[in-house]
């Protein structure tokens, strides 16, 4: 599971595979966090509530994106 942030905040990641087009970036950049189907090359999310050493990796990965297709937010979490 991910770690919080300093605000008991963790990151979260998604991908919308309806506007993924396969291009890999992000799997190249956070490949920890995302991977690709092998039948079609679209972005699969390994690690949802990724580890904090890798967020900075999960937000280029997602600025990368040439379809926008991935999310990253932060939330509280309940257990904080």
């Amino acid at each position: 599971m991910g770690r919080v942030n300093q605000e008991g905040r963790a990151v979260r990641t998604g991908v919308d595979t309806g506007r993924c087009i396969g291009s890999g970036m992000c799997a190249l950049t956070a490949g920890e966090v995302f991977d690709q189907r092998e039948d079609d090359g679209k972005a699969v999310v390994l690690r949802p509530e990724p580890p904090a050493d890798s967020w900075d990796a999960v937000r280029d990965a997602a600025g990368l994106c040439p379809t926008g297709a991935i999310t990253v937010w932060t939330e509280a979490r309940p257990d904080t």
